[in-house]
């Protein structure tokens, strides 16, 4: 019976899979032209199980060559002996062919390299004697890249495959990389951080443009496949847009949330069951989520920038230069307009709750409240009058005098500080992205089946204001919705805390201001 993976490599026989055959068509031919190239993506999304997809493909067509440089320890890579001599033996372990000549040509080879002359050397051999061409998978190169001589070694590949192009030296058809990094990022992480070392070892690779994020239909293709076996009833095109819509197709995210509602929610496979799959998944501890939370505190410009955008909602332009290491990590996209956002809405949820928490343990609770005040009513509904009228009052009790700058950087993360303990464990929030600017943030929240939008806006003046009203009426059209609210962060010493029900073009509009 199959299953749904989100660890490890899938095998189509065990698991429910996409279908990723036009990707993988897309990285064979890039092997067909002799390409060089890194398929550098974030962590678990799906770079191992594409390797084994490839093997799958092309053991026939080719000699394949496919390790990983995961557990090899510092013994490895601590002297260029030791690295020459253990090379050829990891690659006889890594030899998936039918060839047995070619497996016993490396077997028989052994351990007689002890320099790189040496090791080149043999690659030629064993390269300029075969009938079929020889490729090779190097996966977990990260693994490698504290090592000075794996960039000797790639170095070595890269002069014979220029002097190949001149028929002078024999070598790998293709090799196909696989890391979190590209290798022309690897220079910062080499601890000998000489000047000769910041040329690239690897320049002679091209650019890898496949998209290996999963879309709707690929999505749907596997559910379709799971629900021929199941028959649990579910809107296949529907589950699979908004799995898309939460994930932006990270394959680990698409995985464990189908997982979850197969395993954990009784094969249930609705709205409010994948709802209820991410509250469990931003509650747990996992190796993608400890991941991001590292790279963020590693890099104090990255969480800066974040906060930026999750927090004050700043539309901030992409350049490759200072954003790049967003992209690497999988926490930052661009959307069509070349601005920066966060990749999907679960790590910005992640990212907002983790946000909340490191500025209640710097500065206290962000709203001294232990919500006494019945924000659910008695058939279960959330009470969204109510709960902006208790974060009003205790705004004006705690923040009345905030200026600015204040309302600007932790306003926002207030609001949600304060709406996260009502709706905790019941019900679930997300930000639209996609209508984010700089005075504005839209903010979804859905409880019982029920869903809710409201806007945080800072005060511009009156006319902002008004825009601001008919942009959520939009949204709310969108949404089929008739009622939304509005909360205006406002700086002025003079403001009124106003409580307003409005009717702007046909829809109900609930605001404060505080």
């Amino acid at each position: 019976m199959k299953e749904f993976n989100y660890t490890g490599t899938c095998i189509p026989t065990q698991h429910y899979m996409v279908n990723t055959g036009y990707k993988l068509d897309k990285i064979i031919r890039l092997i067909d032209k002799n390409k060089y190239f890194t398929i550098n993506l974030p962590r678990q999304f799906g770079k191992t199980t594409s390797i084994y997809m490839l093997e799958e493909l092309l053991k026939t067509k080719y000699l394949i060559i496919s390790i990983s440089f995961e557990g090899l320890g510092e013994i490895f890579f601590s002297e260029e002996e030791e690295f020459c001599k253990s090379i050829i033996p990891l690659f006889t372990k890594g030899y998936i062919s039918d060839d047995k000549f070619f497996l016993e040509q490396l077997q028989l080879i052994g351990k007689t390299n002890k320099t790189f002359n040496e090791l080149s050397n043999t690659i030629s051999d064993i390269c300029k004697t075969t009938k079929k061409k020889v490729i090779l998978f190097i996966d977990e190169i990260d693994k490698a890249s504290n090592y000075r001589l794996f960039l000797n070694f790639l170095g070595m590949l890269r002069n014979k495959y220029l002097l190949s192009k001149k028929n002078q030296d024999y070598t790998f058809h293709s090799v196909l990389l696989a890391g979190v990094h590209d290798i022309k990022n690897l220079k910062m992480k080499i601890r000998d951080e000489r000047k000769s070392e910041y040329n690239s070892p690897w320049n002679i690779a091209i650019d890898f443009k496949v998209d290996m994020s999963f879309s709707v239909d690929e999505i749907s293709g596997m559910l379709a496949e799971y629900e021929s076996d199941s028959h649990t009833g579910m809107d296949i095109k529907l589950i699979s847009r908004k799995l898309r819509e939460y994930t932006s197709g990270y394959p680990y995210l698409v995985s464990k949330l189908c997982y979850l509602m197969d395993e954990e929610l009784e094969q249930k496979f609705s709205i409010d069951s994948l709802e209820h799959a991410m509250r469990i998944l931003l509650n747990e501890h996992n190796t993608l989520f400890d991941d991001l939370i590292k790279n963020i505190n590693r890099y104090p410009k990255l969480y800066n920038l974040l906060e930026r955008i999750a927090i004050e909602g700043a539309e901030v332009t992409y350049n490759s230069d200072s954003h790049n290491l967003g992209i690497m990590y999988g926490i930052l996209s661009k959307n069509s307009k070349h601005k920066l956002i966060i990749h999907n809405k679960i790590f910005e949820l992640r990212l907002y709750n983790y946000f909340i928490a490191e500025r209640e343990i710097a500065k206290g609770s962000a709203l001294n409240y232990k919500y006494e005040a019945k924000f659910i009513d008695d058939s279960g509904d959330l009470d969204m009058e109510l709960i902006l009228m208790k974060f009003q009052e205790l705004m004006k009790a705690e923040y009345r005098d905030a200026d600015e700058k204040f309302v600007e950087r932790e306003g926002r993360l207030l609001f949600l500080a304060f709406l996260k303990p009502i709706i905790n464990g019941e019900g679930f929030y997300f930000v639209e992205p996609e209508t984010r600017k700089s005075s504005r943030m839209d903010i979804v929240v859905t409880f019982n089946q029920k869903k809710f939008v409201i806007e945080l806006k800072i005060w511009r003046g009156e006319k902002y204001v008004q825009e601001g009203r008919e942009q959520l009426c939009n949204y709310l059209e969108c949404q089929s919705l008739n009622k939304g609210y509005m909360v205006i962060f406002n700086f002025n010493k003079n403001k009124k805390y106003d409580l307003l029900n409005l009717k702007v073009n046909n829809k109900d509009i609930f605001e404060i201001t505080v």
